[in-house]
């Protein structure tokens, strides 16, 4: 787009959130409101990771639930690039993190970066009750009132019912692809809130201000290492196959990145 926006753009490195066309090739056009300029200060590797973890990490946290400091936040597949930085935001920003994983070895993981509670749940052989036990055990008598869940079906349903009154849960991702069942029951006696969150929705309703303000805050804590992105791997285009492999193999410990050369 041309006018003003347009022009403020030109010359700069910028993230582009193209919803219709992708970006896989040598030239895109997309709308000035959907390119957002990233600092100089950044890596490479850096603004290639921008958005989404770092950007949904702050904005679900801060933006969104605005999660008062002391507060607990519960969140679900902690280990994940994202839950990580969510972890490190809580001791930067002064909530508590409740983190909920699959995988004995992953809670090792967590605390090694500050997590003072983790759980260790697995939908196909623990109870929803047992998980309950453990949260209030954390928490109190009054529940939670703050949860993040990527992962939907069974996992996101026993989290569900861990919130006490005025509770609000966002997801934010379906990594088992099943439904989740919830009984109204919940909703109507303690007052929970269950809502979804998408990313790009959420900075298409924002202002370019908004925007600019939100890429500061965030370089500065990309740069202090808060929403940092471990990168496990980078391959080149011609090793794409490798890189989906990678990618996909379970245990996997940070991102796998694609270096678009000039050759």
């Amino acid at each position: 787009g041309g006018g003003l926006l347009g022009r403020f753009f030109i010359g700069k490195r910028v993230a582009v959130l193209n919803k219709t066309g992708g970006n896989w090739a040598e030239y895109a056009v997309v709308p000035a409101q959907q390119v957002i300029p990233l600092s100089s200060q950044l890596s490479v590797e850096e603004a290639a990771t921008f958005f989404v973890n770092p950007a949904t990490a702050w904005i679900m946290t801060q933006e969104v639930l605005r999660i008062p400091r002391g507060e607990f936040l519960l969140q679900t597949a902690a280990a994940s690039s994202l839950g990580k930085m969510v972890v490190r935001l809580g001791v930067v920003m002064g909530f508590q993190t409740i983190n909920v994983v699959r995988r004995e070895e992953s809670a090792s993981d967590l605390k090694a970066i500050g997590a003072k509670h983790v759980i260790v749940f697995d939908p196909a052989s623990d109870s929803v009750d047992a998980l309950k036990q453990q949260v209030l055990s954390v928490t109190g008598p009054s529940g939670l009132r703050y949860a993040i869940d990527p992962v939907g079906g069974t996992t996101a349903a026993a989290v569900f019912k861990t919130l006490g009154i005025d509770g609000r849960m966002l997801v934010f991702g379906t990594l088992c692809n099943e439904p989740m069942d919830i009984s109204p029951r919940c909703l109507i006696a303690h007052q929970v809130s269950l809502k979804g969150f998408w990313l790009g929705s959420f900075m298409n309703s924002k202002s370019l201000l908004f925007k600019l303000r939100l890429v500061k805050r965030i370089t500065r804590l990309i740069r202090d290492k808060v929403l940092s992105t471990d990168v496990a791997a980078t391959f080149e285009l011609d090793q794409i196959e490798e890189a989906v492999t990678h990618s996909a193999a379970p245990g996997r410990k940070g991102k796998t990145l694609l270096s678009i050369s000039n050759n």
